[in-house]
């Protein structure tokens, strides 16, 4: 299907996962019901960054180890250009 989104019906979905393919799940963030029921809290937009504090808090998992720096999978290049998107777009507004 060459990296295109294809919406199929759940029967077909379900033989296509048995069958190996792969499969996404995603929510439209308006039918989540905690988010329904408190529209105050979840904005549409960020508003920026957190204050600084004067603790920043770290968690040591293994002494002396440092973060692995490569990415644990290869990604679809639809998904790889999404993300992309996504950090361009944080990068613009100052996030990243």
């Amino acid at each position: 299907m060459n990296g295109v989104p294809v919406v199929v019906s759940a029967m077909k979905a379900m033989n296509y996962v048995r069958k190996g393919c792969e499969a996404y799940l995603a929510y439209k963030v308006e039918f989540v019901p905690v988010v329904c029921e408190f529209p105050d809290v979840f904005l549409d937009e960020l508003l920026g960054l957190p204050p600084n504090r004067e603790i920043e808090f770290t968690m040591e998992l293994v002494r002396g180890t440092t973060p692995i720096s490569i990415s644990p999978y290869r990604m679809a290049p639809m998904e790889l250009k999404e993300l992309k998107s996504q950090l361009q777009e944080l990068t613009d507004r100052g996030f990243a």
